[in-house]
């Protein structure tokens, strides 16, 4: 058996604070005591339906099965800046794709460009609404990315004023409503050497919580 991590660092970073607050040392107590302050929908984290459906569940009650399970890797590292995840793509590579699976779609985006870097989030692929309602007729039952999945972002970064529709965040407007859950930021997809692995990333149960962070592991038996 062996296991990948698909999970990035925590570190400060421009787009969210993961500050670090230490309590107590060692200078002056027998434990290290620490505390973080973190946002929920950054790093490699797992979204609630809550996150875009008002009336949708909280994160500590989406069942854990949810978010593990028989995964799909869907090979798209040929895309680069700017392009988008078509329908065609996931017809042409994502034929191994069933029922109840885990999609995850691989465009190796993490290894093309820094993912403190601006341009991360504002050059990355980006997931079509067409494609998105291909996986929605596949009938998965979550779908994982390794780049930011919705075009609007670029908009809402290159201007802070900017005033998005929720059709304009296109996967999780289009999954959230068929009942399909979300997991973003992952890495290392490169490292899977199979299109079919077991897969979990689990949340934390924050009670009212509209998502949170994971620990994304596949693992190859």
């Amino acid at each position: 058996m062996k296991l990948i991590d698909l999970t990035l660092p925590i570190k400060d970073h421009w787009r969210w604070s993961a500050k670090l607050h230490t309590q107590r040392t060692f200078d002056d107590y027998h434990f290290l005591l620490q505390s973080i302050e973190l946002n929920l929908h950054g790093f490699t984290h797992v979204d609630a339906p809550l996150h875009f459906l008002p009336d949708g569940l909280s994160i500590e009650k989406v069942t854990p099965e949810g978010f593990m399970g028989e995964a799909a890797v869907v090979n798209l590292s040929h895309l680069g800046e700017n392009d988008a995840v078509t329908a065609e793509d996931l017809e042409e590579k994502g034929k191994h794709i069933k029922p109840n699976d885990i999609a995850l779609l691989r465009t190796d985006w993490p290894l093309k460009c820094d993912y403190m870097s601006q341009d991360f989030w504002g050059k990355s692929p980006y997931t079509s609404l067409e494609a998105c309602e291909w996986l929605v007729e596949r009938k998965v039952k979550a779908v994982g990315y390794d780049y930011p999945p919705d075009y609007v972002l670029r908009k809402k970064l290159s201007d802070p004023q900017y005033q998005d529709t929720p059709e304009e965040n296109t996967t999780h407007y289009t999954f959230f409503k068929e009942g399909i859950l979300v997991i973003e930021y992952l890495c290392n997809l490169h490292l899977i050497s199979r299109d079919r692995v077991h897969f979990m990333a689990l949340p934390l149960p924050i009670e009212g919580g509209g998502g949170s962070p994971t620990r994304a592991i596949a693992i190859e038996e």
